[in-house]
């Protein structure tokens, strides 16, 4: 029978809970037991699709075509999984299929309430998962705070799960901060009593209290936690600030973490004495040994926050590890580069990542980047806006159409190298909508891309979330002038990958490398930009 965790935080929001369900996935999964993981969002948004980068951070899109919540990416990574619809879940969709069943008149006439059927639908969704996974464990995250009047819903489904499914099958994690008081030196534990405690007033009991904090933590506090939120000594773990967040499962494991699992859940575990695995114990060593560092610039429109570009920056650290460089991000501004130019920030950069994005602020900026990139041979990695403002460059500086642009954001340019994609002209839903998931392309032989991937493979499948595309009336033009697709969909319809052959890397996909890089496997296009990026480096020495 499947077995489920459960990870509540408290205290303060942005606590690291995605980490640390990602790291107890990793530890289990070292174990020898079958993982899957899950993200309730009490926000009443169907999906992140629609919301600011700048309110929720980045849409991970999964290969099954949804957009999830970028936790999702935080446990794909650790636990080297691919998850799906299925694993992320918002309050925006548990309301949607409650009131969706009222309108069919599957209640009855019922009166329609919180509780039972609102948390109903959690549940079965919890257990859906279980049915299609099949999975030993499920560790499922609840986002928010402990005390937000909208996760309670979420936190009432959780409690009534211990008795739906036996108690000896439910685990509960509670993750909360110590501050530090810095007048008087010393880190409070009574923010994480009242978190607890506003757990158990809801029906909660954790069996377990991770204790985030940005000081060393004394032993006598842990005794205070465990007296205070009874909670066994074994379970009052401390996670301390680290360097690296692939440090986590070890820290989590060295203090016990994955010994009390099994044995609270009886589980049937394997390696006990060797997790986490020595691939991941050799990974953090790698990432902690004193390297060069690597500066990428990443030139985008939402820089202030860094979340929003979470993958791409795991993408260039894990590849950073295989080339023994310690990658230092430059974030930048685009707009900045409209006002002030490319010079002024890309100048010491060994490379250039411009990333996915939406409208049109900014985006004079970014092709100012790829001019300078182009014309300096500083190597370039464009994720789909970012080959789309490859392809304007090239249109407008080798081709003298002086106004080329996306209909995107010029609807009614003279020359839209960039169009709308024949099968999303007239949507009008957001959500959901646009070309999403796992897609299949078709690398051309003998170019960058197709060396990136090892020569071996002609198809290759990666994840999109786009709207527009490479527009084929151009494509012969901007061959013409060296811009060549290297990448094409099988119909041969859509230019998926875009590239210089003559520059030392400068290359732009369609879709989402990103989404796919694991720190024990980066992903091959990742790889090859570090790799002339070092190539540069050296060059110039």
């Amino acid at each position: 029978m499947t077995k489920f965790i459960f990870i509540t935080g408290g205290v303060v929001s942005s606590v690291g809970k995605g980490v640390c369900v990602g790291s107890i996935g990793r530890i289990l999964k070292d174990r020898g037991l079958s993982v899957s993981l899950m993200k309730l969002d009490p926000y009443l948004n169907v999906d992140p699709g629609t919301m600011s980068p700048y309110q929720h951070g980045e849409v991970f899109v999964t290969n099954d075509g949804s957009e999830t919540d970028l936790d999702l990416g935080h446990y794909e990574r650790f636990v080297n999984v691919n998850l799906g619809k299925s694993s992320n879940i918002t309050a925006g969709q548990v309301y949607s299929d409650v009131i969706a069943r009222e309108r069919r008149g599957e209640f009855l006439g019922g009166t329609i309430q919180v509780v039972p059927h609102v948390t109903d639908s959690i549940k079965s969704k919890i257990l859906d998962l279980a049915d299609q996974t099949e999975a030993d464990v499920i560790v499922v995250e609840v986002g928010g705070t402990v005390g937000d009047i909208e996760g309670l819903p979420f936190l009432e489904a959780i409690r009534q799960m211990r008795n739906e499914v036996g108690r000896d099958n439910v685990f509960y994690i509670h993750l909360t901060f110590l501050p530090f008081i810095t007048s008087t030196g010393e880190l409070k534990t009574k923010p994480t009593q009242h978190s607890v405690r506003e757990l158990r007033g809801i029906g909660i009991q954790p069996d377990a209290i991770i204790c985030r904090s940005d000081h060393a933590v004394p032993a006598d506090l842990r005794r205070k936690i465990m007296i205070h939120c009874d909670v066994p000594i074994e379970g009052v773990l401390m996670l301390p600030t680290v360097s690296t967040i692939y440090e986590v499962p070890l820290i989590l494991e060295k203090q016990g973490m994955g010994n009390l699992i099994r044995d609270t859940l009886s589980l049937e575990t394997q390696n006990d004495d060797s997790t986490p695995s020595d691939d991941w114990k050799k990974l953090v060593s790698m990432i902690k040994a004193e390297k060069e560092c690597l500066k990428i610039s990443v030139v985008g429109k939402y820089v202030d926050l860094h979340d929003a570009y979470i993958s791409v920056k795991e993408a260039l650290i894990h590849a950073g590890i295989e080339y023994s460089r310690n990658i230092e991000i430059k974030w930048v501004d685009s707009e900045d580069i409209e006002e002030n130019g490319p010079e002024k920030y890309l100048n010491d950069s060994a490379g250039v990542v411009v990333p996915g994005g939406f409208g049109y602020r900014g985006v004079e900026g970014m092709i100012l980047a790829v001019e300078y990139c182009r014309v300096n041979d500083i190597p370039y990695l464009g994720l789909c806006l970012g080959m789309q403002v490859m392809v304007i460059e090239a249109a407008r500086s080798l081709l003298d159409k002086k106004s080329a642009n996306s209909t995107e954001f010029v609807k009614d340019t003279p020359d839209p190298v960039i169009h709308i994609m024949e099968d999303q002209k007239g949507i009008k839903d957001k959500g959901g909508t646009m070309r999403l998931g796992g897609y299949p392309c078709d690398l051309i032989a003998g170019t960058i891309a197709s060396k990136a991937y090892g020569n071996i493979k002609d198809t290759i499948m990666e994840r999109h979330r786009h709207r527009f595309e490479f527009n084929n009336l151009y494509r012969e033009d901007l061959i013409s002038v060296g811009l060549k697709p290297s990448g094409m969909s099988p119909d041969g319809n859509l230019v998926e990958i875009v590239e210089y052959p003559d520059n030392e890397f400068m290359l732009g996909t369609q879709f989402h490398p990103e989404f796919l890089s694991r720190p024990t496997t980066p992903h091959p296009i990742f790889s090859e930009f570090v790799s002339a990026s070092v190539n540069k480096v050296n060059k110039n020495k």
